[in-house]
């Protein structure tokens, strides 16, 4: 048949295969531009989304750009003295010739060199030697004193801190004459007729310890409330004239803050039965591991530290190995109020109820913190130039501006405007963020982690509205960590978990001085000094919110001298003990 064809029909033949072929290349073409267009637009995206972390790493960092080192340069230069230094060692090493053989050396029998002996111990240091200031103590004993003869004192000394700089304490302990007592037995003429008695020492927390509690005290504040690690207290010390080294500074720590940790629990047993709202939040801290075989060294691990603010009674830290829900489930075991948080997941097995104490009790609520959500469209505002986080800002800012006018009122009438004013705000900010939400889900970016924070997080960011009490913000939970995380850039780790938990005890206490306003040294010095006389099922007395009240129950005379006898007071009727309201 195709010969029967014409010319021109076989041309047009030829043509609409050529044409068939030409749109089927054309369409292929087009699959493939597609396709390209669609890799494009992701990396486009996706370069979009790393100009906004870039942007936003850039406005987290706090050095100038000024102070900053050229790496570039400095790894040119590092590559040019290592090679000098490897031809430096290189040509030592050539030059050097063995050292001569010596008769010891050529005899295989001899016996090797015996090691350096090490320094025989001095023993305690006499205080006694030091140009030091000197306040003196005498004790006496009540069942002697105006009965025997008082012959003498025996004299001990310890360092105390007086503003001012370290002062020496003599410790006088009066010692007594008195007569031998009458028996039937006959006396050997070599035997005494009378017999000294020295007057006992007061109890301690650290017995024949070097250092008084008001130094103990001085010493724990420098270092856990305004971050001066114990090397740069001795060299401090060192300046004022007197040598205390920080090996000895550092088991003063760990011991006080063991001790002292009678009290804390106390303050977390009675924050779990009657506190309205726990705040919590975390942060991470390096401790030091054990060395491994043959003393080598390994890196630092990492612990964390969570702070508890139980309203306005207690602030409480508790260190923790591991950042997980088991860690988290049993610090707050048995707890039915509300805890404010983050919204990490570890704390979602609190709120689904893993931390109950028994199967019928209610699990706690979940309180959410605003200024999580505005943080995050601020990212999106200003790194991601999103104008609907710029209207998110403005909305959340008249929450807080309503806040900010509310804060004098009484929890009472602070609920009843947040009902009448903040309700509908909220409401419509949730229906408008659910929009939006809808908008970008699916994507990447900031905008969309605002909006998805904001959407998963509504009924907690909600539950400020059912009661007055409860805080907008979780902001005073951060606050309370700054001191943790000012002070890690200075002493760098902690020795051992048992040191975290210490100072764990030692960071809840002196916070704690800070929320009832208490001087943290003066407090810790007179609970150092009172501690070994006091009742173990009365130690939440000794806590800040409680020790004003408690402190007027001990007389002036005891606790204006540091070392001596605590009269302890009798228990407060049941009305009026710490465990009630």
């Amino acid at each position: 048949m195709r010969e029967a064809l014409t010319s021109p029909d076989r041309r047009l033949e030829e043509a609409l295969e050529r044409i068939a072929c030409l749109e089927a290349t054309l369409a292929s073409t087009r699959t493939a531009l597609a396709q390209l267009t669609a890799e494009r637009d992701k990396l486009r995206r996706a370069y979009e989304q790393l100009k906004e972390q870039l942007e936003l790493l850039r406005r987290r960092i706090f050095i100038a750009k000024a102070e900053r080192v050229d790496v570039t340069q400095l790894e040119m230069e590092f590559a040019q003295t290592q090679k000098k230094l490897d031809a430096l060692a290189k040509q030592i090493e050539d030059s050097t010739a063995a050292p001569p053989a010596t008769d010891v050396a050529a005899d295989p029998a001899a016996p090797p060199p015996s090691p350096k002996p090490r320094p025989k111990p001095t023993g305690r240091r006499n205080l006694a030697d030091e140009d030091l200031p000197e306040e003196r103590v005498e004790i006496v004993d009540p069942a002697l004193d105006g009965v025997a003869e008082r012959i003498d004192f025996e004299e001990s000394y310890k360092l105390r801190y007086r503003r001012g700089g370290p002062v020496r304490v003599v410790i006088a302990r009066a010692i007594y004459k008195t007569e031998s007592p009458a028996t039937d037995a006959p006396m050997s003429p070599d035997e005494p007729k009378f017999k000294l008695i020295t007057a006992p020492m007061p109890k301690e927390m650290f017995p024949r310890g070097l250092l008084a509690p008001s130094m103990i005290a001085h010493i724990l504040v420098q270092k856990y409330r305004w971050g001066l690690p114990f090397h740069r207290q001795a060299r401090m010390f060192a300046a004022e004239g007197f040598a205390l080294d920080d090996g000895t500074m550092c088991r003063y720590a760990e011991h006080a803050g063991a001790t002292l940790g009678c009290i804390v629990d106390a303050m977390a047993k009675e924050a779990k039965a009657i506190a309205f709202c726990l705040s919590t939040d975390a942060t991470g801290v390096c401790i030091q591991p054990e060395r491994l075989a043959g003393r080598k060294r390994q890196a630092c691990r990492k612990g964390h530290f969570f702070v508890v603010l139980a309203d306005n009674d207690h602030v409480f830290f508790e260190f923790q190995p591991k950042h997980t829900s088991a860690a988290v489930c049993e610090m707050f075991r048995g707890f039915k109020g509300y805890i404010q948080a983050d919204a990490h997941a570890i704390y979602d097995a609190i709120f689904r109820g893993e931390a109950r104490a028994a199967p019928d009790d209610p699990a706690p609520q979940e309180v959410g913190c605003w200024s999580h959500a505005r943080r995050k469209a601020w990212e999106a505002a200003v790194v991601g130039k999103e104008p609907a986080a710029r209207e998110a800002l403005l909305r959340i800012g008249k929450l807080f501006e309503l806040e900010d006018q509310w804060k004098p009122l009484a929890p009472a009438q602070r609920h009843a405007r947040r009902q009448l004013v903040s309700r509908p705000l909220v409401d419509d900010f949730v229906a408008w963020v659910k929009q939006q939400h809808a908008r970008v889900n699916g994507t990447r970016g900031l905008l969309a982690t605002a909006f998805g924070y904001a959407v998963r997080q509504e009924a907690a960011l909600r539950r400020f509205l059912d009661d007055g009490r409860l805080p907008m913000t979780n902001n005073h939970s951060e606050r309370a960590l700054r001191g943790i995380a000012s002070g890690r850039r200075a002493w760098l780790f902690f020795g051992s978990d048992d040191h975290a938990t210490a100072a764990a005890n030692l960071f809840s206490l002196i916070a704690s001085c800070e929320l009832h306003g208490l001087d943290a040294e003066t407090y810790l010095a007179e609970i150092i000094h009172v501690v070994p006389f006091w009742p173990r099922d009365r130690y939440l007395e000794l806590a800040p919110k409680y020790w004003a009240a408690t402190r007027a129950r001990i007389p002036a005379a005891d606790l204006d001298v540091e070392i001596g006898n605590i009269t302890v007071p009798p228990p407060l009727p049941p009305q009026q003990q710490p465990t009630t309201r």
